[in-house]
């Protein structure tokens, strides 16, 4: 497995680093994880290969940027130059433990729901042959790269919010080439936090309750498996665990084929704009909320999938309240 971490020092340097057991590796000639990306493409190379072309002698305890001693983790990728040029984005109704949590939020009879039918039409229809197409599934917007958090960093809670919850997920990361190509740079553990008690009140809100901070990392895996991914999500609480559940993603665990979620989404010409990036999430196949759980600040929510680095980390952030009035001036 090749993974590469996205880092800075406390004078404020970014770094790109290849992990190498418990050690990062920097290389030379790159801040950024995007502009490996440009080289690679520049050269021919593939990103693995330009990664090793531009690996150096230097050294650092891994430890020293997980634990934030004396680095800070950034993102497992981004867009540096232009955070508006970073499309975050999800699909959803992917994985069968997912549905049942949206399904209980909603269902208040025995009528099938609307989330229960669109997981049916992409058990039907989500994994078609491979080269054809197959129904579309449900697909959001978290914002740009502005809303994007690494490893350690908080998540917050907006003052406006009704609530924030962890939905452990992987997310593919994407670069588009100078041709409008999409390419698959690699995959990330995410976190792709959201307003469960918001969208609980009326489906129709799911959109605003997606609009929240996220985190990816700490790791951007480069040939990732992504057949079966078994993990763990934990919630921490004042050092002890307070909630943990086994979570399950990977093409074996979903209703829909990676090939159709990014066929459905870089379908749309606006989505393959040269040197853009789109991190999008594939699903989720347990939450805490779904347990009953509400969060609050200091609580640390965990991601760990096996195969993809070392777990994804964040603590919760809540803003105090009231919110305030967000004002439109005239030109």
């Amino acid at each position: 497995m090749a993974s590469l971490v996205q880092l800075k020092n406390f004078a404020g340097h970014r770094f790109v680093a290849l992990v190498e057991n418990d050690a990062l590796r920097l290389l030379t000639g790159v801040e950024s994880a995007y502009a490996l990306c440009q080289n690679a493409l520049a050269t021919g190379q593939s990103l693995i290969a330009a990664a090793r072309t531009a690996a150096s002698g230097e050294l650092i305890p891994y430890d020293a940027a997980y634990q934030a001693h004396e680095w800070r983790m950034l993102p497992a990728f981004d867009h540096p130059a232009e955070p508006a040029r970073c499309f975050v984005t999800g699909t959803g109704l992917t994985h069968r433990a997912s549905v049942d949590n949206r399904n209980a939020m909603h269902q208040e009879n025995s009528a099938l729901t609307d989330s229960m039918r669109m997981y049916q039409w992409g058990v039907e229809g989500g994994a078609p042959q491979p080269g054809s197409i197959g129904v579309s599934p449900e697909w959001f917007y978290k914002g740009n790269g502005t809303c994007l958090r690494g490893h350690g960093e908080a998540l917050t809670i907006p003052a406006f919010a009704e609530d924030g919850g962890d939905e452990s997920e992987i997310a593919g990361i994407y670069l588009i080439d100078g041709q409008g190509q999409p390419r698959r740079v690699g995959m990330a553990q995410g976190n792709e936090f959201s307003d469960h008690v918001l969208e609980k009140k009326n489906y129709l809100y799911l959109a605003s309750s997606k609009l929240r901070e996220c985190s990816i990392g700490p790791e951007l895996i480069l040939d990732p498996d992504f057949d079966t991914v078994p993990g763990r999500a934990r919630i921490h609480r004042e050092g002890s665990v307070l909630w943990e559940k086994p979570i399950r993603s990977g093409q074996a665990n979903m209703c829909h084929t990676l090939e159709n979620i990014e066929h459905h989404h870089f379908k749309f010409p606006m989505h393959r704009q040269p040197g853009d990036v789109h991190i999008h999430f594939y699903g989720a196949s347990a939450f805490s909320f779904g347990d009953h759980v509400r969060l609050t600040s200091g609580d640390v929510m965990e991601v760990n999938f096996q195969g993809f680095g070392r777990p994804l980390r964040n603590p919760i952030a809540a803003e105090a309240g009231p919110a305030t009035l967000s004002r439109v001036r005239g030109l």
